[in-house]
């Protein structure tokens, strides 16, 4: 029997703490916000939660700016507060990861303050200076990913000092290993308190090209980046010297190191980059880097059809090692939400039904490998627009202020959690208002009325997730690709107790499929309330339908499957 560890095919439920749940009354969410809804999480189903940043900050992005890595920020609580969210979480089966940003700090930290001072003092070279060009001007062409350039001039040194993103997010100097020594100081004071996992900000971005060489412009015939859209000027250059360095690898293992004293899991954020798949493979490669790594895969910004999942998991497959740390990633704080991801709409044009997103849910924990879900996904809930939902004066995302009206930025999925539908501020807050707007379209999709639907999201994703925790060849299982005809998808799970056939129909119209090829295939009972029918060897997939069949013959099952052969309740024989 092959072993399996338990993250290489967890759930992770990640949770933005700011917009999850306030209970102090000042529009923000909380730590106690969370422990006061971890049933919630735990009926989901899901193995672990992520939370976004937590500690002391400016907030300028959204805590991804951190001036104290070792303390929380008062506006979500103090460290008894995080002491008991752990205990509470971990005594339900839940783990618990905690955001690390390693890559940069706010330029409020005292490490920067000490560096920025002038070019002799102990901390000179925590960050990445650089001299001006003889005409003033920034040492090379490199651009911040949220729009500019890279660099931000500094007069108490005379020099530019260099930005990934925002200004006030100034890049640490992973080559002075005095750096790293005092980042993995800052780390295990959390692992210390006895946290499960660590998810890497931007892990791509820890090392530079010392010699500072200019990017290569983009040209027609490269190809589009993952998970960066051609509307952001920072697209212009191939990601080749200020981030995606190959000398990262060598500081995973040390990462690996450090969080295998104490058993805990890291999960990587790999993301802009030329090929995710391929560096998030990489990432992950053997037992001394990174566990896990998501990556953009899923990201693109065309319809969903089954060609393009067919060529994301195809390029999973041929990159990822069977041991290796796959995790998928749709919705998120910074890319948008499920349900308005591969622009929302057909390629007809048709704004997608919630029957496409029970079916999409279908997809993604059925694939190989690990996933995270995004607050609020698993509600359906879309987007918010700006200025729709959200006015242009109330937005709080630097990066959507920084490119609007061309890029909308990530407010839109940043919004609260609508728990109660007609409470005020959807019960996310008792407080004159919450930090975002909570947009009128969510209220219909709040957690109090699709609690009480059989057939809402929220309960598929509650079915689906738990049904796959029995099932061997969804949590560990070979997958093997099948050749369908569009707009079908399919692949094989595939364990010694089970051997699942999965199918999905990709469009709103039906069609057939012949089974006669995977002889004998039975019906296998799923969370799914919609019907399919049988005959003549063919199944008769509804729109935007799923299949399951067993391939392995009763007495197979039997033999090795500890229960009786499951029955399937939503399949109509002819």
């Amino acid at each position: 029997m092959q072993t399996v560890k338990w993250w290489q095919n967890a759930v992770i439920y990640h949770i933005l703490p700011r917009s999850f749940m306030d209970t102090t009354g000042d529009g923000e969410g909380d730590l106690n916000g969370i422990i006061s809804k971890l049933d919630y999480i735990c009926a989901l189903g899901v193995d672990a939660i992520w939370m976004c940043p937590i500690y002391e900050s400016p907030r300028e992005d959204l805590g991804y700016d951190p001036t104290d890595l070792r303390n929380i920020d008062p506006v979500y609580g103090n460290l008894d507060d995080f002491d008991r969210l752990v205990s509470l979480a971990q005594a339900r089966g839940l783990k618990v990861f905690l955001d690390q940003i390693w890559s940069h700090t706010s330029h409020k930290h005292p490490w920067f303050l000490e560096s920025r001072e002038n070019r002799t003092n102990a901390k000179a070279d925590w960050y990445i200076w650089a001299d001006p060009n003889p005409d003033g001007t920034p040492p090379n062409n490199w651009l911040s990913a949220f729009g500019g350039s890279a660099w931000a001039w500094c007069p108490e040194r005379e020099q530019f000092y260099m930005h990934n993103f925002l200004k006030s997010q100034p890049d640490l100097n992973w080559h002075n290993p005095e750096v790293i020594d005092a980042v993995f100081e800052e780390a295990r004071f959390w692992l210390e308190r006895g946290v499960d996992g660590f998810r890497l900000d931007a892990v791509n971005f820890y090392i530079h090209d010392p010699e500072l060489r200019n990017n290569p412009v983009r040209s027609p015939d490269d190809p589009i980046p993952e998970g960066v859209s051609m509307r952001n000027p920072f697209a212009r250059q191939l990601f080749v010297y200020n981030f995606c360095r190959p000398e990262t690898i060598d500081y995973l293992t040390r990462i690996r190191q450090l969080v295998a004293e104490y058993g805990v899991i890291t999960l990587g954020e790999v993301t802009l980059c030329e090929d995710s798949v391929a560096l998030a493979a990489e990432y992950t490669a053997g037992d001394e880097k990174l566990h896990l790594a998501y990556n953009s895969a899923l990201l693109f910004e065309e319809p969903m059809t089954a060609s393009r999942i067919r060529h994301a998991l195809e390029r999973v497959i041929d990159k990822f090692q069977e041991d290796d740390g796959m995790c998928w990633m749709v919705g998120n704080h910074d890319y948008g939400r499920l349900r308005s991801c591969w622009t929302g709409q057909d390629e007809q044009g048709n704004p997608y039904s919630d029957e496409f997103y029970q079916m999409m849910a279908g997809v993604l924990v059925s694939l190989p490998g690990a996933f995270c879900l995004y607050q609020g996904d698993e509600l359906g809930l879309p987007v918010a627009r700006i200025p729709e939902d959200i006015p242009v004066e109330a937005m709080q995302d630097p990066f959507g202020k920084e490119l609007y009206p061309a890029i909308q930025g990530r407010d839109g999925s940043r919004t609260p959690i609508p728990w109660v539908s007609d409470a005020p501020h959807a019960g996310f807050t008792t407080g004159e208002k919450p930090w975002l707007p909570i947009p009128k379209s969510h209220l219909e999709r709040a957690v109090n009325i699709e609690d009480n639907e059989p057939n809402s999201l929220l309960n598929t994703w509650r079915r689906l997730l738990h049904w796959r925790k029995g099932q061997p060849a969804m949590m560990h299982g070979n997958c093997e690709l099948i050749e369908t005809p569009d707009p079908l998808f399919g692949f094989i799970r595939e364990t010694e107790e089970q051997k699942l056939l999965c199918l999905f129909n990709m469009s709103s119209e039906p069609v057939d499929y012949d089974l006669s090829a995977y002889d004998p295939c039975r019906p296998f009972r799923t969370p799914y309330l919609r019907k399919l029918e049988i005959k003549d060897k063919k199944v008769h997939l509804p729109g935007y339908g799923a299949f399951f069949g067993s391939l392995l013959s009763v007495s197979e099952q039997s033999d090795r499957l500890p229960f009786s052969p499951p029955v399937a309740k939503d399949v109509i024989p002819s």
